[in-house]
């Protein structure tokens, strides 16, 4: 698994690249590697921010392996669903800030894994759909709750419920990814931003995003009280310690992340 899901750290960053040609398809195995990387990543804390990319430029992901649907056993399928599922659940909930690099086309389960990171950058000649419908499927990664979130019942409805593909700038301006880059420069300019992110208190990341993630799962009202206890909490941490000291002592803040 770690050739098909290759790990490599650059700093606070970690990027993990999608390696299985031609088209990046994800298996079982894959997921549950993918599942265990993000667990990892979570209990480092030197690392703030993850990004996933690929090493084609034809293919960001293809999504599942079809040859692993061609069956009639219905408990082989509630196990890749499950997979699909846990994974995609543990990379959307990573503690840190992460970002999808698309370079190509990200198909079915390739863009449910990148409408499950912070921000998406797609190279120019991206495409992105959520095609499961046109062979008797359905996004079991997410994605039926993810898109909608991200761009809107009716574009949601288009691509899943139409099959429509979307290529890059389309997909900028639609908001279901934030930046459009030439070809062979999503990664770096992924990395750009991550390295923005490292200078970002990461128990303050972390803070703010399970706030904004609670958006999308309870009331307003319901995650005010929150808000503030969290920012209390925050008075637990090394982090607000120095956080506050260096910007007063008028110095770079070297963040513990705890």
């Amino acid at each position: 698994m770690s050739e098909l899901l290759k790990l490599e750290r650059r700093g606070h960053t970690a990027v993990i690249t999608f390696n299985n040609p031609p088209a990046n398809t994800w298996t079982p195995e894959s997921l549950q590697y993918l599942r265990h990387l993000v667990e990892q990543l979570n209990d480092d804390t030197d690392n703030y921010a993850l990004i996933l990319a690929s090493d084609s430029e034809k293919f960001f992901s293809a999504g599942a392996d079809l040859n692993r649907f061609n069956h009639d056993d219905k408990g082989q399928a509630f196990a890749f669903a499950d997979c699909f599922g846990s994974a995609f659940e543990t990379l959307a909930n990573y503690r840190g800030v992460s970002i999808a690099a698309i370079t190509g086309f990200a198909m079915g389960g390739g863009l449910e894994a990148a409408l499950c990171c912070d921000f998406r950058i797609a190279e120019q000649q991206a495409q992105m759909a959520l095609p499961e419908a046109s062979v008797g499927l359905l996004p079991c990664g997410l994605g039926s709750q993810q898109l909608p979130w991200l761009v809107g019942e009716a574009w949601a409805k288009r691509m899943i419920l139409l099959g429509e593909r979307v290529k890059a700038e389309q997909a900028e301006r639609i908001g279901l990814v934030q930046e459009v880059v030439a070809t062979g420069q999503a990664l770096a300019r992924a990395l750009e931003l991550a390295e923005r992110a490292a200078g970002q208190s990461p128990t303050s990341v972390r803070y703010c995003k399970q706030l904004i993630m609670a958006a999308r799962r309870q009331p307003l009202a319901s995650a005010l009280p929150q808000e503030r206890e969290l920012f209390v909490k925050l008075w637990d941490s090394e982090d607000q310690r120095e956080g506050v000291s260096a910007f007063l002592e008028k110095r770079v803040p070297v963040w513990r992340n705890g």
